[in-house]
This record gives C-alpha cells, structure tokens and sequence, in this order.
C-alpha cells in the first residue's frame, strides 16, 4: 500500500494505492482510514478503485453503505478514482450520481479530479 500525503490550498490530502487489495469489509476501510490520519494527519482521501473489493460495487452486499456510514461518522472525506464504465446496475449508477452530489464521499475517474473535489468538499 502506498500513502502520498499532499496538501492542497492549506487542506491535507491523501492518496491511497496499491497492487493488493485493501479494502475487504467495513473493518479494513475504517482501518486505513484512521492509518492514513495517524500517518498524514489527512481527513481527505483518494483512494485508487483498484485497491477496493468487488463486492463494494455489488450494493446488495450492503458493504458500499456499510463504509460510506464508517467514513462519515468518522468526518472522513474520500474520492474513488477509476473506471466505472464496465458496470451497468442501474442501483450502482444512481448511487453514484447521488453520491457525487453530495459532500462527502465522489466517484471519479482520475487521481487529479478526485484531488479537486476533495480540496472543494465543504
């Protein structure tokens, strides 16, 4: 796993990634969530798609609200950045899109657009 901390207009940024998975279950993403705090002092994280399960993006496995509820909890920020184009669930589209619109947790497709919503997250 690779942490890079960055900061951005004053905000403390991280960027996750990596050839392993490391998001597995709710345990895991709060897990990395409170490393990459301890580490970078970061509350913002890009996570590279490639390092989250599949089961993630399958919304009946319930693990994708299980994680989002974790992380807001914990008033972490967090970007996916990756492709979506090879999924076609409509439930999985639509929470992605209701998802972008909000402030606290986006689906992108690269490092530097999950950055830049992370850096304009209220």
């Amino acid at each position: 796993m690779k942490i890079e901390h960055l900061k951005n207009n004053g905000i403390d940024l991280a960027v996750v990634s990596g050839d392993e998975m490391i998001i597995t279950d709710t345990q895991s993403a709060l897990d990395l969530a409170m490393t990459v705090r301890y580490e970078t002092g970061a509350e913002r994280i890009a996570i590279d798609k490639h390092v989250i399960c599949g089961d993630f993006f399958i919304l009946s496995t319930g693990i994708a609200g299980e994680i989002l509820q974790k992380f807001i909890n914990y008033h972490v920020k967090v970007a996916v950045y990756g492709d979506y184009s090879q999924y076609t669930s409509k439930p999985l589209k639509d929470f992605i899109y209701e998802s972008n619109h909000g402030t606290d947790f986006f689906f992108v497709s690269t490092k530097e657009e999950a950055l830049q919503k992370l850096t304009e997250a209220q």
